[in-house]
C-alpha cells in the first residue's frame, strides 16, 4: 500500500505516522482515544459524526477530539454509507465501536470497506467482543473489568473492589490495544498489501494486562485475594498512607537499598523493624508506619522524600500533578488551543507528535477533507434529505 504524502496545510511532518490517513466512527470512550493517540502521532484523522448525536462534552473541551477533522454523515441516509465507503478507499485504516452486526446493517462493515480498498486496516473496537455469550449485550468499562477479573484485585481486604475511574478497562485494555493492532496489521498491509480485520475487546485486553499474575498465581507468590499481595496494597512498604491534614503519599519501596532509606526517612531504625520478608509482620510494619505518617503533613513528607531513592511521592490531584516540576520540566502537561492536557506520548526523536488541531467541531471539515482527501462529490454525498449540505 502507497505512503500518502503529507498534506501541504501542515506544514511538514508532525509524528512518526505523517502521511497515514485514519477514519472514525464517531462513538464514546475507548475508539475515540485511540483515534487521538493516532492522531496525536502524526495521523490524519477524519472523524465521522452522526447529525443530532449529543457529544459528550462541549466540543472546545473534548480533549479526545483533538488532532481530528470532522464531517457529518448521516450513515441512514441514502448517500451516507457510500460516502464512508468512499472515505475507507483513501484511508490505510478505519476505527469502529458498534455493537456486532451494526456496521454490517449500515453498509460500512469490513466486507464492504474492504471491497473498496483490500488493504485497509479495520480496527473494531468492542467490550465483549465479537463472539461469545455476552457479544450483543451492553456494558461498561466497570463491567468488563470485573469480568476479566482485574477489579477484584484492587482495593482494600475489607472493602469493596474500586473502580479505577475507566483507565484500566476502556484505555489500557480497549483503546492501547486497538492501537497496536491496527499499527501492527498496517506494517503486514505496507508489505502484502493485504488488509485485515482487528478486533480488540476490553475484556481480552484487560485480561491480557493481568498476564504477570497469572504466572505468580502458578508460582504460589500471588494469592487471588485482593489487598494481600506485595503489589496490591497489602504490602506494608508497597500502599499509601494518610498524612497528618488528609493527605495520601505513596510508598513503593520494594528493594532492600530503597527500603531502608524509606524507613531511615521515616524516622525509624531498620534494624529495629521485624523482618518485612515474612507476611505475618505486615501488620505491624503497616501500624508503625501509619502512626509516622499522621504526625505531618504531606507538603512536608514530601519534603522529606523527594530527591531520595526513597520511592515515596505524594498522591496528587489532577490539577496538582501538572503543576509539578518534574511534569512541568518534562513538558508531560501543557497548555493547548486554551484547554490543560497531557501532551502526546510517547516521545520521539526525530518525529515528535504534535498538538496541531484543536477538538473537532461535528461537521466542520467537509469542504477540507473532501479537498485533501481527492473526494470532490463528497459535500454532495452528505447532502441532508431537506438538501442542505452538511459541512
Amino acid at each position: 500500500m502507497s505512503h500518502h504524502p503529507p498534506d501541504s496545510r501542515r506544514n511538514g511532518a508532525t509524528g512518526p505516522l505523517d502521511g497515514v490517513r485514519v477514519v472514525e466512527l464517531a462513538g464514546i470512550g475507548p475508539g475515540p482515544f485511540a483515534a487521538m493517540l493516532l492522531g496525536d502521532l502524526g495521523a490524519d484523522v477524519v472523524r465521522v459524526d452522526r447529525p443530532g448525536s449529543a457529544p459528550p462534552a462541549e466540543p472546545a473541551h473534548d480533549v479526545t477530539n483533538r488532532n481530528k477533522r470532522s464531517v457529518l454523515v448521516d450513515l441512514k441516509s441514502p448517500g451516507g454509507p457510500r460516502a464512508v465507503r468512499h472515505l475507507a478507499e483513501r484511508a490505510d485504516i478505519l476505527l469502529e465501536g458498534f455493537r456486532p452486526g451494526v456496521a454490517e446493517r449500515l453498509g460500512v462493515g469490513p466486507e464492504e470497506c474492504l471491497a473498496v480498498n483490500p488493504a485497509l486496516v479495520y480496527g473494531r473496537m468492542t467490550g465483549w467482543g465479537r463472539q461469545g455469550p455476552l457479544a450483543p449485550r451492553a456494558g461498561h468499562d466497570i463491567g468488563y473489568i470485573a469480568t476479566a477479573g482485574a477489579l477484584s484485585m484492587i482495593g482494600a481486604t475489607d472493602g469493596p473492589p474500586v473502580p479505577p475511574a475507566n483507565l484500566l478497562g476502556d484505555y489500557a485494555g480497549g483503546s492501547l490495544y486497538l492501537t497496536t493492532g491496527v499499527l501492527a496489521a498496517l506494517l503486514t498491509a505496507r508489505a502484502t498489501g493485504r488488509g485485515q480485520v482487528v478486533d480488540a475487546a476490553i475484556v481480552d485486553g484487560t485480561a491480557h494486562l493481568t498476564t504477570l499474575f497469572w504466572g505468580m498465581l502458578a508460582a504460589g507468590t500471588w494469592q487471588d485475594v485482593r489487598g494481600g499481595n506485595l503489589l496490591d496494597g497489602g504490602c506494608p512498604h508497597y500502599c499509601v498512607y494518610e498524612t497528618g491534614d488528609g493527605g495520601w503519599m505513596a510508598v513503593g519501596a520494594l528493594e532492600p537499598p530503597f527500603y531502608t532509606a524509606f524507613v531511615s526517612l521515616l524516622g525509624l531504625d531498620p534494624e529495629a523493624l521485624p523482618d518485612r520478608a515474612d507476611p505475618r509482620n505486615w501488620p505491624e510494619l503497616r501500624a508503625l508506619f501509619t502512626d509516622r505518617f499522621k504526625t505531618a503533613t504531606r507538603e512536608e513528607w514530601t519534603a522529606v522524600f523527594e530527591g531520595t531513592d526513597a520511592c515515596v511521592a505524594p498522591v496528587l490531584s489532577l490539577r496538582e500533578a501538572a503543576a509539578h516540576p518534574h511534569l512541568t520540566g518534562r513538558g508531560t502537561y501543557t497548555q493547548a488551543h486554551g484547554v490543560t492536557q497531557p501532551a502526546p506520548a510517547p516521545r520521539f526523536s526525530a518525529t515528535p507528535g504534535t498538538l496541531r488541531l484543536p477538538p473537532a467541531v461535528p461537521g466542520a471539515h467537509t469542504a477540507e477533507v473532501a479537498r485533501d482527501w481527492g473526494l470532490p462529490h463528497l459535500p454532495e454525498l452528505l447532502r441532508t434529505p431537506t438538501g442542505r449540505a452538511s459541512e
